[in-house]
């Protein structure tokens, strides 16, 4: 995955000001504001098999306490837009969950975990699935639910990773393009044209058959 550093824009002026005069308060607030677009990121990118195991709250929870631990950090080189950087550190709560869970490896998922973008879990074509699934089909109808998943899945496998990335943070995690763009560490112009394609091929995979 591309590098979101390279063509990420710093935070503005006012909000690292806010921070530095506000500290974890002022984190608090802010973090409150982005709360709702954080948890659609857990739910767009959460391993099915982590499902009923771990809540979408206590992983947004999680990051709080790290963002408000690691917040000199982030003040001593705001290069990073400050919803950017809760992202990451997001992704990586949610990446420690998926190792502690899903690979059962013998290590304590709240470790220090570097903040690099290789931590952040990808968007596969299972969790945008389990997402889509659950809006094409009854919730009374596991049946029906569980086929047209894999279903689902087949299709979204057949795209491009970036556009599957493209599609989930426009689409599903409600970011902008200027957003998105910094987030993969491509032009907007690119990410603008990547997202039309990855709709209409979504567009496609939700046709007549479903």
């Amino acid at each position: 995955m591309p590098d979101s550093r390279k063509n990420c824009e710093s935070e503005s002026p006012e909000v690292v000001e806010r921070l530095r005069r506000e500290g974890e308060e002022g984190l608090a607030a802010i973090f409150q504001e982005h709360r709702p677009r954080l948890l659609r990121m857990v739910e767009a990118r959460m391993d099915p098999r982590l499902r009923g195991r771990v809540d979408a709250s206590d992983i947004v929870q999680e990051a709080y306490q790290d963002a408000s631990r690691r917040l000199p950090e982030f003040l001593s080189r705001p290069d990073m837009r400050l919803f950017l950087w809760l992202r990451l550190l997001v992704g990586q709560r949610l990446f420690a969950a998926y190792r502690w869970h899903v690979q059962a490896q013998k290590r304590d998922a709240r470790r220090e975990v570097d903040c690099a973008p290789a931590a952040r879990p990808e968007a596969s074509s299972a969790s945008l699935s389990f997402l889509l699934a659950a809006d094409v089909t009854s919730p009374s109808d596991a049946a029906a639910r569980l086929e047209t998943r894999e279903r689902l899945r087949q299709r979204l496998e057949e795209l491009d990773p970036l556009d599957r990335e493209i599609l989930s943070l426009r689409h599903f995690e409600d970011l902008s393009n200027d957003e998105a763009a910094a987030e993969l560490g491509i032009s907007k112009a690119a990410a603008s044209k990547r997202y039309v394609r990855a709709l209409e091929r979504l567009r496609e995979i939700l046709g007549p058959s479903e």
